[in-house]
């Protein structure tokens, strides 16, 4: 049976290599995996997802607006799709992720997710909020803060490297602009402010 499942994490989890990983798992054994990505994040190239260890595939885009089940529906009726894999679902609008559960529910297509749960202000993202909400699987996806603790916060950094508080929830970037820390040094680095 068809789940909708959300991978979720703090930055340099490896997300991205786990979509990755299984993309290669599903061709390996002759199946179909559709992978998906935001259009916005074009650190790779737009359409590209790229983890930080080398490994990188083509990838259909999504826009704001994008009706994702029109886009994998269209794609499952050329070729059978044995699985969807979202990268950067993080930036996904609910409307989105009711559309992919409408690719589970309808189409019987698996659809895993892979994202951001909260931005630099601990604040859950759009696309977050409603896979937390929906999704019939959350796994963790767990990495390490610089002191050995399980990091689940992410600072944003000026061109110091210095942790800023405000800004735009939406800011595309990577170990130049983001570290990810325990909760502890997250308050800590906020209250230098």
């Amino acid at each position: 049976m068809a789940q909708l499942y959300f991978y979720y994490s703090a930055m340099n989890a490896g997300k991205s290599t786990t979509l990755l990983q299984s993309a290669f798992n599903y061709r390996e054994r002759g199946m179909t995996p559709f992978i998906l990505t935001a259009a916005i994040d074009n650190r790779s190239g737009v359409g590209k997802v790229a983890s930080r260890i080398g490994l990188e595939a083509d990838a259909h885009t999504f826009e704001p607006k994008s009706d994702v089940f029109e886009l994998v529906s269209k794609h499952h009726s050329e070729q059978k799709l044995d699985c969807i894999l979202v990268d950067e679902s993080q930036f996904l609008s609910k409307e989105q992720v009711s559309q992919l559960t409408d690719v589970v529910d309808s189409l019987g297509v698996p659809v895993l997710c892979y994202g951001l749960r909260t931005d630099f202000m601990g604040e859950l993202f759009e696309g977050a909020q409603y896979l937390l909400a929906w999704a019939d699987k959350l796994i963790e996806l767990k990495t390490v803060c610089h002191c050995g603790r399980k990091a689940n916060h992410v600072l944003r950094l000026d061109e110091h490297g210095n942790a800023i508080s405000g800004g735009n929830q939406v800011e595309i970037g990577g170990n130049d602009k983001y570290v990810s820390v325990c909760r502890k040094h997250y308050k800590s680095e906020l209250n230098k402010l």
